[in-house]
């Protein structure tokens, strides 16, 4: 599948290329699934043909499904099968509920055996995580990090991390200053299998929310090692300070700052989180880069990544259902690219239209916590998350959106709702100094909304909250401000989430 091109899987690794066939489909109904941001279309496709062509020179037998509108997998297995009779289907788990149990149903529909291997791309197990879930009553993603720390290796001092502490994210936190100037990210020229994707594309994607012009993210393996080379050299020594900073994109490389964009190469199998994670712990090592940005990048891919895909598979598919929040606004279209005056909206919906990327906090923390305190519907949420990003896939989207942005799922994923008035924005960026609101107030005309909105999402959901040590300040805050002023403040908030799409 799309996202399944690595020669360590399975299903190659075991195969025979001198009886064996492989086939790669570009299926209609995955690419319209939703309505994905163009350039992630385009980097799978041309991935895909690009592995293809390196299947041929290792002398596979190759069938290669060119994108038809209305195909899907059993339509073209069902065509092929008739053509080719196979005595098996060898296929790795899909890395998603949806197909996954449609892959369960091939074998009946298609009249041949199905075997499915599990995904082994990962450093845990789906059995792995359930096990270590089923006896706690709270999950956290830190002491499976500790246990995964443990198990591989890295970063340890035979049981004791490195450095003496297993988080070193407080020194994760700063602002990044004016004079700090990122790298410039390296160009990957699409060569002529690219530009052919890019115009089938152009062609059938052009309503898409999204650019495709500034497209430039590896599609062959070579390509993924270079972008993760770069990245270790050239921008990990700075990650680890200011992996949570902001910057308005006056440069293209303001949009980036010093994050890796490797999750899209890793997320479809161009790199392995171990060569990845070794590359990071090795910069240490060799003193290329500090503790806290080699121990706050590995976590991010030995710790989320490894923790949301457990929490994924082990909540089941009824996951996305959950709403404990009760949300049911609509998402404002400022997200599809409509006007805002708000300057933290308005730059992470355009360096996602133009990049079809934002990084974690302007996820979190700007697009995610102005939904989360305007209380939308979850549904809409996830799927503009899972549309707009190259690296989206709802095993790894999902839960950050649902669990950690909105809360939807009660406390599973995060131990608190992350939300902030728009002080958290104007510490951690420029955005405020330029905005049309004022960062400081609550009520005038001209306030910044982050804050009333704030208020009033801890107001509305105070029973929701009161069993949890971590939002009692934040509780004692609102419940010390006299009557009038919270009132006015109310009074505020209804007006903003009334007038959402027009802020």
């Amino acid at each position: 599948m799309g996202d399944q091109l690595s020669w360590d899987l399975d299903p190659l690794k075991l195969g025979d290329p001198t009886k064996d066939q492989l086939i790669l489909m570009e299926v209609g109904s995955e690419a319209k699934a939703v309505s994905h941001h163009p350039q992630k279309i385009a980097m799978i496709f041309s991935a895909m043909r690009h592995f293809a062509e390196e299947a041929r020179s290792k002398n596979w037998t190759v069938t290669y499904v060119r994108y038809r509108p209305q195909s899907s997998f059993l339509d073209e297995l069902e065509n092929h099968c008739k053509l080719l009779k196979p005595n098996e289907i060898h296929v790795t788990r899909a890395s998603e509920w949806r197909v996954y149990l449609e892959q369960k149903t091939w074998a009946e529909h298609l009249s041949t055996p199905v075997k499915i291997y599990e995904d082994t791309r990962f450093f845990s197990t789906i059995e792995q995580f359930t096990e270590w879930a089923s006896d706690r009553k709270e999950w956290r993603m830190e002491y499976f990090y500790r246990e995964l720390r443990r198990q591989s290796g890295i970063l340890m001092n035979g049981n004791e991390p490195i450095g003496g502490k297993w988080n070193f994210d407080k020194q994760n936190r700063k602002p990044i200053p004016k004079d700090v100037v990122p790298p410039r990210r390296r160009k990957f020229a699409p060569d002529r299998i690219t530009r052919a994707v890019l115009s089938l594309v152009e062609e059938h994607f052009s309503s898409n929310f999204g650019d495709i012009a500034k497209f430039n993210w590896p599609v062959t393996r070579a390509e993924a090692l270079e972008a993760l080379d770069h990245f270790i050299s050239d921008c990990l020594p700075l990650y680890g300070d200011y992996q949570d900073a902001m910057r308005n994109g006056f440069r293209d490389e303001d949009d980036t700052l010093f994050h890796s964009l490797i999750a899209p190469a890793l997320n479809i199998g161009l790199l392995s989180p171990l060569e990845v994670c070794q590359a990071a712990e090795l910069a240490y090592h060799n003193g290329k880069c500090p503790i806290n940005a080699s121990e706050g990048f590995i976590r991010q891919i030995l710790g989320w990544r490894e923790y949301v895909r457990g929490l994924y598979w082990h909540m089941g598919p009824g996951y996305r259902q959950l709403n404990f929040l009760e949300a049911e606004a609509d998402l404002p279209s400022s997200y599809w690219g409509a006007h805002t005056n708000m300057l933290c909206i308005a730059e992470a919906v355009r360096t996602t239209r133009q990049n079809a990327y934002a990084h974690h906090i302007q996820r979190l923390m700007i697009t995610g916590n102005f939904a989360l305190l305007l209380g939308v519907n979850p549904l809409q949420v996830n799927e503009w998350y899972l549309s707009v990003y190259a690296d989206a896939f709802e095993w790894v989207q999902l839960p950050n959106t649902h669990g950690m942005a909105l809360y939807a799922d009660g406390g599973r994923l995060a131990s608190k709702p992350y939300a902030a008035s728009g002080a958290y924005v104007n510490r951690m960026s420029d955005y405020c100094k330029t905005c049309s609101y004022a960062v400081k107030d609550t009520v005038g005309e001209e306030a910044c909304p982050l804050n009333a909105l704030y208020w009033d999402f801890i107001s509305r959901h105070k029973g929701a909250f009161s069993k949890n040590p971590r939002m009692g300040l934040a509780m004692k805050n609102w419940d010390r401000k006299c009557d009038s002023d919270k009132a006015s403040i109310l009074e505020k908030a209804a007006r903003l989430k009334l007038n959402a799409d027009s802020l």
